[in-house]
């Protein structure tokens, strides 16, 4: 096995075990299962993105995008005010979920977005987008991103967010578990 191949194999086994916060959870709650949390990350069709104005201000805003080879991953407009946050702040944390007490489960993602760029895997995140969502968002990728029209958004980067941490809470019964990546 190649030294990446270990190294990907030790992430996958650490991740696979959450710690249940006792302190938030309820006697009965187990932790949270890491390939369902994945799954749910995977199905989500709405996700919410909070990142960091330059003036320290938080700015949220629902967003479609994808949980893909472990990362979450989006695109943004270069006007947009999440893409202008991230040139000084590029800490984000990514919410999705149920806006429910009773059932559901919600999972948050915390990490770094890092730009990403390359046909190859603008082309690949391209395709996913469309499998994922359907027509309406088809993406042209290019060598920096996506194309897009003049206005109003105008091209689009992508970005990708390797976990450092994910929280899931589970409800019925209500259970926090940590997973550290």
């Amino acid at each position: 096995m190649s030294v990446l191949g270990t190294v990907v194999t030790c992430m996958r086994e650490r991740d696979s075990t959450g710690s249940l916060d006792q302190r938030f959870s309820e006697d009965t709650a187990d932790a949270a299962d890491w390939p369902a949390a994945e799954e749910l990350l995977k199905a989500a069709e709405l996700y919410w993105i909070t990142t960091v104005r330059a003036d320290g201000h938080p700015h949220t805003t629902p967003l479609v995008g994808l949980w893909h080879d472990g990362a979450f991953w989006f695109c943004t407009g270069r006007r947009e005010q999440k893409h202008h946050n991230l040139r000084t702040a590029p800490g984000v944390t990514v919410t999705t979920g149920a806006n429910t007490w009773q059932a559901g489960t919600d999972v948050i993602v915390e990490g770094t977005a890092e730009r990403v760029t390359g046909l190859d895997t603008m082309s690949a995140i391209a395709d996913a987008y469309l499998e994922k969502y359907g027509e309406a968002w088809r993406f042209e990728p290019n060598e920096e991103g996506f194309a897009g029209p003049d206005e109003p958004g105008g091209a689009a980067d992508v970005f990708r967010v390797p976990p450092s941490k994910v929280l899931v809470f589970a409800k019925a019964p209500h259970g926090q578990t940590t997973f550290r990546f």
